[in-house]
């Protein structure tokens, strides 16, 4: 053996047991001959543990002499197995996420302690670090529905395609993951679609937890905390609502949604590979379809009470509520500039004309304008300013007896 294979050995043999090593060798990542060198035996004694592990796996190693139960036996096949699906298929996998795709896809029962041992013995997974000093958390909300958190974090979620945003909702009682959706930046948008799924399929909540973005509220002094009075578009809607907000003050703050986005970060790409998804519309249609099912079922906790503090909305009109709202006021030709788009106002039955009103420009979530005027909606337009539709009148209960 030169020189350069007997350095290379030696630093291989540093902390190697014996299982490590032959499961190693099993493995391919050092052949036989450098197995034998690092455990300074002969060919025979060699042989003969190869064939013990051959018949027991690893519980051939183990030394049974104090007597006690026996090992159950991982067989040299499902060690090979668990070893080729890690390094050809699961190569960027976490180890507890390529426990579960090996048991619940590939059928093979072994346990995720021996997953771990025969993964970081092959070094086919490093070994964690050792923990740091204890921090109490914050005490979780009791019921569901009393706290979200809503953040985003930017990743390449797709390998080879341009890294996107991905907005997730969490319910701060149970962790479970209400909304998840890849948007190309973070925004005010992204922010009142989430809301508006959440309250359509909810209802409505008490406390939105968030990071202070510009699209959340104003800081006018830095290093200052939020305004005390906030005019932003989300402001507003969460007002209406009688919703609270919170601001978080630094990143340890929203430590919960930071350690969910570590948990996304290190299952959902790769999933999103295992799958065959190419595109960010099919990793959304794979977040409703299977994605967040599967993460609720795996990481969500008990809550301290079973009641949900959630309620039904009644009486609002989600479409104008969550839209971006701009003030205008209508010129001489009955007509409201918008960004260089111009809303041509039809006449109504109520008025025939809106010269001089003060009128409301709605952005509306499904890609639309439209022109509000004391509450009560005008018109509906493209973005390129064509008229869509047009408000009928409410019709007004006549007084009197009937003819």
């Amino acid at each position: 053996m030169d020189m350069r294979i007997e350095r290379e050995v030696a630093r291989k043999a540093k902390a190697m047991t014996i299982q490590e090593v032959f499961v190693r060798a099993y493995a391919g990542a050092i052949t036989w001959q450098q197995a034998a060198y690092i455990l300074h035996m002969s060919a025979r004694n060699l042989r003969r543990l190869k064939a013990g592990f051959q018949k027991w796996g690893i519980a051939a190693f183990v030394d049974r002499r104090g007597g006690g139960t026996r090992m159950k036996r991982i067989s040299v096949e499902a060690v090979e197995e668990v070893c080729r699906l890690k390094r050809d298929r699961y190569p960027d996998f976490s180890i507890k996420h390529f426990h579960e795709m090996i048991t619940e896809k590939h059928g093979i029962a072994i346990s995720y302690s021996w997953t771990r041992y025969v993964l970081q013995a092959a070094g086919l997974a490093e070994k964690a670090r050792a923990r740091g000093k204890y921090r109490r958390q914050r005490e979780r909300r009791p019921m569901r529905g009393m706290m979200l958190h809503i953040d985003g974090s930017t990743h390449e979620w797709i390998a080879g395609l341009p890294k996107r945003d991905l907005i997730i909702v969490l319910d701060d009682a149970d962790g479970r993951l209400l909304y998840a959706r890849f948007v190309e930046e973070e925004s005010t948008r992204s922010t009142l679609a989430a809301l508006e799924h959440v309250l359509t399929r909810h209802g409505r909540f008490c406390e939105l937890y968030h990071d202070r973005g510009s699209h959340f509220g104003k800081t006018s002094k830095a290093g200052a905390g939020p305004d005390e009075v906030q005019e932003g578009q989300v402001s507003r809607v969460l007002r209406a609502l009688g919703i609270r907000q919170i601001f978080a003050r630094s990143p340890q703050a929203r430590g919960r949604c930071e350690r969910a986005f570590g948990t996304l970060q290190g299952r959902l790409p790769q999933e999103l590979r295992a799958e065959g998804v190419r595109s960010y519309e099919q990793a959304n249609a794979y977040l409703d379809r299977q994605f967040v099912a599967d993460f609720n079922r795996r990481f969500t906790v008990v809550p301290a009470q079973q009641e949900s503090a959630f309620t039904p909305l009644a009486g609002i009109d989600l479409k104008l509520l969550l839209s971006a709202q701009h003030e205008r006021v209508v010129r001489n030709d009955n007509t409201v500039q918008f960004y260089g788009t111009v809303l041509q106002l039809p006449s109504t039955r109520d008025r025939v004309h809106f010269v001089r009103c003060p009128v409301l420009v709605h952005e509306f979530l499904n890609d639309t304008l439209g022109v509000t005027f004391q509450g009560n909606m005008i018109a509906e337009y493209t973005t390129e300013g064509t008229l869509i539709r047009v408000e009928k009148p409410k019709t007004q209960r006549k007084r009197g007896k009937a003819a």
